[in-house]
């Protein structure tokens, strides 16, 4: 068989289930939160039938919920490599370059999910969620593309004090999440004047020259 024509088999069903699981957990938790949503909620809402459905691909609710955080982060990776790429080529990385390279990539990835969408809300839940605080943040900072972009932070970045710099990255996270979740309710409920790429294309504009001046207020 020519490979170049062969048609790509469809997803075995348990790939299905288990992606079908999880963008109703999404739906649902950045809906209605974290503590208002079951395991049995989340499995009616999917259509699935067996009682079990949810625990045989996740053995808990933590399990669920770090998967979707995982899934998003890697596609935002996905984004973020080629920007890195072109940043190391060039030789000289400016302090506008280097959070452009940080936000840029959530944006294109919010644009790629379409309207409605629901990561925004849910990400903006397991940030404030003591249990998925820390796991929200590392599922980014872990990616590829990320611990190569922080070998590229300018010398003014590098040279703060640790305290400093964790300080900025969380009221940074915070901004960026919240803008987001708050711009993609905006959208799904027709708020939004602009169309959706517009929207976000704009958002993302926004928040990278507020986060300059917020980096540039706390270097040291």
């Amino acid at each position: 068989m020519d490979v170049s024509t062969a048609v790509a088999a469809p997803p075995a069903r348990s790939t299905r289930v288990k992606d079908k699981i999880m963008a109703t957990a999404e739906r649902l938790y950045a809906e209605h939160g974290f503590a208002n949503v079951s395991i049995r909620m989340i499995r009616e809402a999917a259509g699935q039938r067996n009682k079990s459905a949810v625990q045989y691909h996740f053995s808990t609710r933590d399990e669920l919920i770090q998967a979707i955080l995982s899934r998003h982060a890697a596609a935002i990776d996905l984004h973020r490599l080629p920007m890195v790429a072109a940043l190391e080529a060039s030789g000289e990385v400016t302090l506008r370059d280097w959070i452009t390279c940080a936000i840029a990539p959530s944006i294109e990835h919010h644009i790629e999910l379409g309207t409605p969408s629901w990561y925004g809300r849910f990400l903006a839940q397991a940030v404030v969620e003591p249990t998925f605080r820390e796991y929200a943040a590392q599922a980014t900072l872990s990616t590829p593309s990320f611990r190569r972009l922080e070998l590229l932070r300018p010398p003014s970045m590098r040279d703060r004090a640790l305290e400093l710099s964790e300080r900025q990255a969380a009221m940074i996270r915070l901004l960026v999440v919240h803008m987001s979740a708050e711009l993609e309710a905006d959208l799904a409920a027709g708020r939004a004047a602009a169309s959706p790429e517009q929207a976000w294309r704009s958002l993302g504009d926004n928040l990278i020259t507020a986060v300059c001046g917020l980096s540039s207020a706390l270097l040291p």
